[in-house]
């Protein structure tokens, strides 16, 4: 009786089943097109790209400044010299009873970055400026800073960005000791002008740091104009000018001297002293950039309604990029409610572009402006602010992009959220901008790209093309859609 149960129980089950797939060949052939789901990818947006010049940003207070003298094939020449202002060693520092000057030198500490050729002999000369530069009240880029005719020192050959220093420390009382400093650049200055600028200084004068730097007014570094045919590619080096640290000894002008021994008359002390130059301490330092524009460049930038076959991306108060997306309010009216599964920008390197010593741009950044003209990140990396602004909770950076692609010569940006915004009317296209930001940035990629003076890699890129031919270098935006009627 028991398997007998059973096997009604499984003939049961079995007819159950074969009823319930009775109609299974007409699965799919009934829905009703009103409310079907549809996919697609749209590849052919517009894009417009055009190079413009980027505004004058204030260049103190920096993480790194830039110096040298670059020439570029493709995009001309960009010049950047310095202006250091120095602080005292101490509150009433005193050199001492009869102090000689046995030598000066300007060290500056070199930062991680070098663009460009460094086996080049490099010409810098050092004189003093003519205005107290902690007085300045402008930092402007684009401005620049008098000085003296003289030359207060110059250095000719190569420069090692990369390379550890050794030098000799002097202690007083003590041996002399060798020690390896990190990457520096060590200009030596004239014994008989710093003697009469600096070592003949009244007490008042090296009272305090206000005073001493009305009476020595601080530095000019440049590249000696009178060199620059000769350089070659140059290059663009970066200085760091903070306070001293456990692996970093501080920038300054080092003076050598001797004096007169405190206790015994008639022995004589052998000194070093650091004046240092380090924006932590209170040092004003500066940089001035000047670009000179190949002619394909200033003619894009004299034709800002054209669109041109490669545009440009310069970082040091160079060159941007303004995009527009024109065909987007056009694209929901002809194909309907969407929802945005993924937008990507890609923008590929224009060809032979990423080539030593003028390798691409690591990172790019991309931003808008808001109906005020104020750059503000896209939602797609609006992150807040940490602390009054909570950002766009659709933000991704990981995924967002801007990342130089070494192998298939582009970037790529995901700017989904943007679309879809764009698309639905929540936002206008007030203006979309890609800018160069350093590799390693953490924070806002729209205020990076206004005030990057961290890196002078650059990109010259493609541009739209309705029916563009295979290997064209490109602009193009894929969008990935699901269409609901």
């Amino acid at each position: 009786m028991r398997f007998f149960k059973i096997d009604l129980l499984t003939l049961l089950i079995s007819l159950f089943l074969f009823a319930s797939c009775e109609r299974t060949s007409t699965i799919g052939l009934e829905v009703d097109p009103s409310s079907s789901v549809q996919g697609g990818l749209l590849d052919t947006a517009t894009v417009t790209s055009r190079t413009i010049q980027e505004n004058a940003a204030a260049t103190n207070g920096l993480s790194t400044y830039p110096f040298g003298f670059l020439k570029d094939p493709v995009l001309g020449t960009t010049e950047a010299s310095l202006a250091l202002g120095v602080n005292i060693p101490s509150e009433s520092f005193s050199f001492g009873t009869n102090p000689v000057l046995d030598s000066a030198v300007l060290v500056l500490n070199f930062d991680s970055e070098f663009y460009g050729d460094s086996t080049a002999n490099y010409s810098i000369d050092v004189h003093q400026l003519s205005n107290n530069l902690s007085k300045e009240t402008s930092y402007l880029s684009n401005r620049s800073y008098a000085f003296e005719s003289t030359t207060l020192g110059n250095y000719s050959g190569r420069i090692f960005p990369k390379t550890p220093f050794r030098v000799t420390d002097v202690l007083t009382g003590a041996p002399d000791t060798a020690m390896t400093v990190k990457p520096q650049l060590r200009l030596k200055l004239d014994k008989a002008a710093i003697t009469t600028k600096l070592l003949n200084l009244d007490a008042t004068s090296l009272k305090y740091n206000s005073y001493f730097q009305s009476a020595f007014k601080g530095l000019h570094v440049q590249i000696r104009p009178s060199s620059q045919a000769n350089l070659g590619n140059g290059g663009v080096m970066f200085f760091n000018f903070a306070a001293q640290t456990a692996t970093t000894s501080t920038s300054g002008l080092v003076l050598y001297f001797r004096r007169q021994n405190a206790s015994t008359t008639t022995l004589t002390d052998t000194v070093s002293v650091n004046f240092p130059i380090s924006t932590a301490l209170g040092s004003a330092a500066a940089t001035s950039i000047t670009h000179n524009y190949s002619t394909a460049v200033q003619n894009q930038l004299n034709a800002p309604t054209t669109q041109f076959a490669t545009t440009y991306l310069q970082p040091l108060g160079g060159l941007r990029n303004k995009l527009t997306f024109p065909y987007l309010k056009k694209m929901k009216q002809e194909v309907g409610p969407m929802v945005i599964n993924k937008a990507e920008l890609v923008i590929d390197l224009s060809s032979a572009t990423d080539v030593a010593p003028f390798r691409a741009a690591p990172r790019l950044a991309l931003y808008k402006n808001d109906i005020a003209g104020q750059r503000k990140n896209i939602p797609d990396n609006d992150l807040g602010d940490g602390y009054t602004y909570a950002g766009d909770p659709r933000a991704n950076s990981s995924v967002f992009g801007g990342y130089f692609d070494s192998v298939k010569k582009r970037y790529v940006f995901v700017i989904t959220a943007y679309v879809q915004d764009l698309l639905d009317g929540k936002t206008e296209d007030y203006g979309t901008y890609l800018g160069v930001i350093p590799t390693t940035a953490t924070t806002t990629n729209y205020y990076l790209a206004a005030t990057n003076f961290a890196t002078a890699g650059r990109a010259v890129i493609g541009s739209f093309k309705k029916n563009p031919a295979a290997g064209d270098n490109l602009i193009k935006l894929n969008i990935y859609y699901t269409k609901i009627n």
